[in-house]
Order: structure tokens, then C-alpha cells, then sequence
């Protein structure tokens, strides 16, 4: 995809971004769901949980990097990569947030150790 080329003319560019678009949010959709059974099978596991954070954040880094393709004119491809990034960000605020109920701090301390947003 990196070395393709689009012709970016009306009907090609918005049939082209909606299947990029929906593409990318279906993977965010699986990786989020993928983490969300990983967390659920960790029973505390410092170990476990780490890994489940680390595979999403391998995700969404190759999301940040498929959806940055030099086809794409620079105001899309970076509206795109905006919109993964600020998932990812999201993500790790509600992690955070999430964390907080932990009373013993070991948990918030892992997310803050393994950002989900740190590719």
C-alpha cells in the first residue's frame, strides 16, 4: 500500500477513504474487544496484563502506520492518522481512569509504565 498511487479525483478519493475508514475501525473494533478478553483472563497478572497491553499498542501503532500512506493528499492522511491517534489516547486515558480504583497503585503503575498511545 506504501508504494501504490491513487488518482485523487471526486468518486475514486471518497470510495477509497470510506473502505480505508472502515477497514481501520474495524480493526480499532477487534483490538479493542481482543484487549478487553485479555484483561478479562489475567486474573492480576502483572505479567498478563502487560501483554495484553502491549499486543493493542502493536495494533494500533500498524494502524497509525497503515492509514499514513504517502497516496493519500497530506490534509487527509493526516486527518486519518489524527483520528487513530486520538483513539489511542482515549484509550489510555480510560485505562488510567480505570486504574484509579486500583487501591494499591500497582495497576495504574503498569498502564502509566506501558502506554497504549507510545508509538
Amino acid at each position: 500500500m506504501k508504494a501504490g498511487t491513487i488518482e485523487w479525483q471526486s468518486g475514486v478519493a471518497e470510495r477509497f477513504s470510506n473502505k480505508l475508514i472502515e477497514a481501520v475501525n474495524a480493526r480499532m473494533n477487534a483490538a479493542s474487544d481482543k484487549f478487553q478478553l485479555d484483561i478479562s483472563r489475567t486474573r492480576g497478572q502483572e505479567g498478563a496484563i502487560v501483554q495484553a497491553i502491549l499486543t493493542l499498542r502493536r495494533e494500533m501503532s500498524f494502524l497509525a502506520q497503515a492509514i499514513n500512506l504517502p497516496a493519500l493528499p497530506d490534509k487527509e492522511r493526516q486527518h486519518y492518522l489524527d483520528l487513530v491517534l486520538e483513539q489511542a489516547n482515549t484509550m489510555q486515558k480510560s485505562l488510567e481512569d480505570s486504574a484509579k480504583k486500583d487501591r494499591t497503585g500497582k495497576l495504574s503503575s503498569i498502564i502509566r509504565n506501558h502506554r497504549v498511545n507510545s508509538f
